[in-house]
């Protein structure tokens, strides 16, 4: 089979590669197709296949294609399979219409994350009738469980800190005076990654940070420093989740998720932080109950095998195709893709 890895922003690249190398394996066939000016070629490795556009990629005809976001242009060929670009945060601030569960009409299957994504999808594909669910795990995560974890130069406790770019909830310039003051004890190792999309100004006050005792990384493959972090701090971030998949615990800064939040350590004011922190990486018994029985609920997969129940999804589907409704048409998002891969016909 052949598969089209649709990116349109550079988290693309490490959430599209378990599944990449997973169809490779199987002796299928992967390419790249690049959407719009917020992804770069730039991360486009040795080996990997990288089409020149849209038309090159109706011409390729593949059969399914793989999109970690909310939309997927008509026009290409094969199955559209959301793999999602993260987990559903919840915001207290929106809507179940808005973000995860938000049905734009783009997809045949949606391959869920754990119980609590696959549930409400299922509701969802009852009540359209035009696309598939089947809870696969996050392919995205599967490295988080596989090899050796990185090597670490010291034996100090490392603590990640991120952040979303939204203004309103972001920890990162909240946060800068504390971090600055715990980085300079040398207690602990700080590794900061943000957002593509956070504030340049907000970066380049972090990195001016950089030392012995904090490293701050710009990368397209977050996980080798997740898998070597003891703790994070975050605030309503889906990175956080994450991070949590591997039974470790997240301190909050005004986490704004709905819901329950005994999963996390939050904290409401930046003198809190660092007894948070040290909270954090005792790993009390209550909180990693709480952890356990949320992983439960939100990924209970840790076996580094998502990316083959993904693979194995699309297959049943195309072998034996489900008596589907036609999605609807949406001229408005239909001319939207279009544009923003320069396609106009046919």
């Amino acid at each position: 089979m052949r598969y089209l890895l649709y990116a349109d922003q550079n988290y693309a690249f490490q959430i599209l590669r378990p599944l990449q190398s997973e169809i490779l394996a199987r002796g299928g066939e992967a390419a790249w197709l690049l959407a719009g000016n917020s992804v770069s070629a730039r991360h486009i490795r040795d080996g990997e296949i990288l089409l020149d556009g849209a038309a090159r990629a109706v011409e390729w005809k593949p059969d399914a294609v793989l999109v970690p976001g909310n939309m997927a242009p008509a026009f290409l060929p094969g199955i559209k399979v959301g793999v999602f670009h993260g987990f559903n945060v919840a915001k207290s601030t929106r809507g179940q219409a808005r973000g995860h569960f938000n049905i734009r009409d783009c997809f045949d299957l949606y391959c869920t994350q754990g119980p609590n994504t696959t549930e409400p999808f299922r509701r969802l594909a009852a009540e359209r009738g035009h696309f598939e669910v089947v809870e696969t795990g996050w392919a995205t995560l599967d490295p988080l469980f596989s090899g050796s974890p990185p090597a670490r130069p010291d034996d100090r406790p490392r603590i990640m800190l991120c952040s979303t770019f939204t203004k309103s909830l972001s920890c990162a310039p909240r946060l800068l005076d504390t971090v600055r003051r715990l980085s300079r004890t040398g207690r602990w190792h700080w590794t900061v990654q943000f957002h593509p999309k956070m504030d340049r100004r907000i970066c380049e006050a972090y990195r001016a940070l950089q030392g012995d005792h904090l490293e701050y990384v710009d990368t397209d493959d977050i996980i080798p420093y997740l898998r070597r972090a003891d703790a994070m701090v975050c605030d309503t971030s889906s990175v956080m989740y994450m991070f949590m998949a591997q039974n470790r615990p997240v301190v909050t800064f005004r986490n704004n998720s709905a819901g329950e939040r005994a999963h996390l350590l939050d904290v409401r004011d930046p003198s809190a932080l660092e007894s948070a922190v040290e909270t954090a990486l005792t790993r009390p018994a209550g909180l990693m109950r709480n952890i356990d029985a949320w992983l439960a609920k939100t990924h209970p997969y840790r076996d580094g095998r998502s990316a083959a129940r993904v693979i194995d999804a699309v297959e049943a589907f195309r072998a034996v195709p489900p008596a589907l409704r036609p999605k609807p048409f949406n001229l408005l998002r239909n001319l939207k893709e279009r544009a923003k891969l320069g396609y106009w016909w046919p």
